[in-house]
């Protein structure tokens, strides 16, 4: 069966997604409504969104649009129906109707539900027409979230089923999970039974949602937004009636109901208009005092708001065998949430899904925590989660490891898939290195270098696990949502803090040679990026010798914002590369002037569409729909290239003064209709006589090292400035620029 154009019924924002995605993967799509004016309003969004929703937004009309009278015809043509109409089982029966009498034999037909059972979504169904239709459960944003849940059912043809995970795996790039038809399918009923547990608990330890937020999040791989945050932002009164659905289809005995039912707080809250960051506010809450923003937090006893405090409950890195022993409120609270989730999660198998760990990637997935239940279990270990545990009967899963006590029992990752992602490699290496800030993997033909700090930012460690994983081919790859967010800039600060800037110089020297060492190696280096590739992430790739990157990148660099300069080389190929067009043979100027205004705006590109005009990409990297492919791609590059030989030396010829009085004319231009500040125009000043060669003319040849010294040198003046370290200060507490 071949998918070559879909029908979407419901413009609404999971019908708009959809369209959109599919767009993305150059499938032709007809999105329809009631009236084509709204499925045109739609449209209109899509092109507009931020974040955006298309790869390419000159592609804007290849999605079609209609109303369902007019051109309900068009369903006789699709191979696919996405029905994403309002949640209402009679209006989605009435849609069914007019679908099956429409649709051309064998053709699929779906639901985007994120509730409604099939058994009742199909009840007016022939048995011939239940084995066409399934639920297709895409999380929101569609572009964005891996997730992608097909709910089957008993009458369902598998091959069919089969055929349409495959599609949406290879041509959307979804982690695609069968599972049952079971309430609140796979990821929503773990996550949000993980949500009213951390929540409940809070309530019952008398613990601030600060301190819940605070552990219920990093600390255990979850995202940072923790529950009360979550909650906030999901909607509390669209929670209420989450749980309200869960009530009603799960049976009595299902340990959800215990932390499903009603709290008056809550209910206080939702009544009063306090639904969340929708409304005027929630858990937490923006007011200003005498004239200042300022972030509070409600007491769960009083009810009562008072400004947020900061809890440093335990290190960013997740170590969880330490957070459930502490002996303290914290560990208790830790201890009791995860090993309820734990339970809770394992006797759903095998009737929510045969495959436990299909649980864990929905959970990675959908979201975005770094392990799901069952990699909780294998991190605390067997022996120890026994010892703890207080009761596990009628749970066959734990009952069964009990007898066992099987520490590997977790084998393989990621058996909703047949590609051979990072997540299966790694336990297959031949050995592992490492350090605190990146771990080496090494195999027979290849290395993988993966970062694991923060948000993958980059420090001494990174470093030299790079330099010493180039011996043989180097892929640089990671399983984390980014690939890196550049230079760690805390590190950065806490040197300047002291003045001692002769250290952050030696850093960046070391980062310099070890971008050059990437670029020059004996072996070919591959960057795989995905998410956030910015700043010194985007020096790290495009220093490597060939790219294949995820569709869903953010890459750009962004120093200039935080008031300095690129300065591991990343001004340097930059100007490479613009040199390299028929342009820049005609214009001495245009290359230094080009890279000034993309460097000096922190110009980012949103994918790889966006990235190749700006050149952070070149035409020919590889761009990779389905992140689980990277690895794939990656070690297909290394094999092309057996023959591969390290690339000669870059030469420059750049202008010299004339370019950089052009600049200097723009920045005064930009200054005097308030666009920058004075610190702006010192930036931009030192960003300009870099990208213009400093004192040098077109007659002189540049080489790398000079590039490198005049990046250096203008990185340490800015570094040393009042202006800069405010700049810096300002985004590390804030995550907004300050302008200046």
């Amino acid at each position: 069966m071949e998918i070559k154009k879909v029908v979407v019924i419901g413009s609404g924002t999971m019908g708009s997604g959809i369209a959109a995605h599919l767009c993305n993967a150059n499938i032709p799509v007809i999105l329809l409504d009631l009236k084509t004016e709204i499925s045109e309003q739609a449209r209109d969004k899509i092109y507009k969104s931020r974040p955006p929703l298309l790869l390419d937004k000159s592609k804007i009309n290849n999605i079609k649009v209609g109303n369902i009278v007019d051109n309900f015809n068009e369903v006789s043509e699709a191979d696919w129906v996405v029905e994403a109409v309002i949640e209402r089982i009679d209006i989605k029966h009435d849609i069914y109707k007019k679908i099956f009498k429409e649709r051309k034999k064998g053709a699929i037909v779906s639901s985007n539900t994120s509730s409604i059972p099939i058994k009742v979504l199909s009840e007016h169904l022939s048995e011939e027409e239940k084995k066409d239709f399934c639920i297709t459960h895409f999380f929101n944003p569609v572009r964005y979230m891996g997730l992608l849940e097909i709910v089957k059912s008993e009458n369902n043809d598998l091959e069919k089923i089969d055929a349409l995970k495959k599609f949406c795996e290879t041509e959307l790039g979804k982690g695609a999970i069968v599972c049952n038809d079971t309430p609140g399918f796979l990821g929503n009923r773990i996550g949000v039974f993980a949500m009213q547990i951390a929540m409940t608990e809070a309530f019952k330890m008398k613990l601030s949602i600060e301190e819940a937020d605070a552990i219920f999040g990093r600390p255990m791989g979850i995202p940072k937004t923790g529950v009360f945050g979550l909650y906030d932002l999901i909607g509390i009164d669209l929670m209420a009636d989450v749980l309200k659905s869960f009530i009603k289809e799960l049976p009595e005995a299902d340990k959800f109901h215990q932390v499903a039912k009603e709290i008056p707080l809550i209910k206080k809250l939702i009544e009063t208009g306090y639904t969340g960051r929708k409304g005027k506010g929630g858990f937490y809450r923006v007011n200003k005092t005498d004239g200042k923003k300022v972030m509070e937090a409600l007491n769960l006893e009083t009810g009562e708001y008072s400004p947020s405090k900061k809890i440093n409950v335990i290190s960013e890195k997740a170590d969880l065998k330490s957070l459930i022993n502490r002996d303290d409120i914290y560990g208790k609270y830790s201890w009791s949430v995860i090993s309820k989730i734990i339970k809770y999660a394992s006797s759903l198998v095998p009737s929510i899904t045969e495959e436990f760990n299909d649980i864990d990637e929905a959970m990675r997935l959908g979201f975005n925590w770094s392990k799901g239940p069952f990699e909780m279990l294998e991190e605390i270990g067997v022996a120890n989660f026994f010892n703890k545990i207080d009761e596990y009967q009628d749970n066959n899963f734990l009952e069964n490891l009990a007898k066992t006590k099987d520490e590997k029992f977790y084998g393989e990752r990621q058996k909703y898939t047949e590609i051979e992602t990072l997540g299966k490699v790694k336990k297959t290496a031949t050995s592992i290195d490492g350090n605190s800030s990146a771990q080496i993997y090494r195999f027979k033909d290849y290395n993988v270098v993966e970062f694991t700090t923060k948000a993958n930012t980059l420090d001494y460690n990174s470093m030299d696990a790079l330099k010493k994983a180039t011996d043989k081919p180097l892929i640089i790859i990671n399983e984390s949502m980014q690939f890196s967010a550049g230079v760690n800039l805390s590190y950065t600060m806490d040197f300047a803090n002291k003045s001692d800037f002769s250290s952050i110089e030696k850093f960046i020297r070391y980062f310099q040679e070890t971008c050059k060492h990437i670029k020059y190696s004996d072996h070919p280096v591959i960057s795989a990026p995905s998410g956030l590739t910015l700043g010194g992430g985007f020096e790290v790739m495009v220093h490597s010798n060939f790219v294949a990157s995820h569709t869903n990148i953010v890459v750009g660099l962004v120093e200039a914002i935080v008031g300095l300069i690129p300065a591991g080389g990343g001004c340097k190929e930059m100007l490479a590369r613009w040199l390299d067009t028929e342009e820049a043979k005609k214009d001495p100027h245009y290359a230094s002037l080009k890279v000034f205004n993309i460097i000096g705006y922190g110009k980012t590109a949103t994918s790889p569409v966006e990235a190749v005009p700006l050149k952070y990409l070149k035409p020919e990297d590889k761009k990779i729909m389905n992140r689980n492919s990277l690895l794939e791609v990656s070690k297909k590059i290394i094999e092309d290239n057996r023959d591969f030989k390290a690339p000669s030396e870059t030469k420059f010829n750049l202008p010299g003064n004339a370019a950089k009085e052009e600049m200097i004319k723009i920045l005064e231009k930009l200054y005097n209709d308030k666009v920058i500040l004075d610190h702006g125009m010192i930036v931009g000043a030192e960003l300009a006589n870099v990208l213009s060669g400093g004192d040098t003319n077109e007659n002189k040849i540049l080489s790398e090292a000079d590039l490198f010294k005049l990046e250096l040198d203008a990185f340490m003046k800015l570094i040393e400035t009042k202006g800069t370290q405010d700049r810096i200060k300002h985004t590390l507490s804030t995550g907004k620029p300050l302008i200046n």
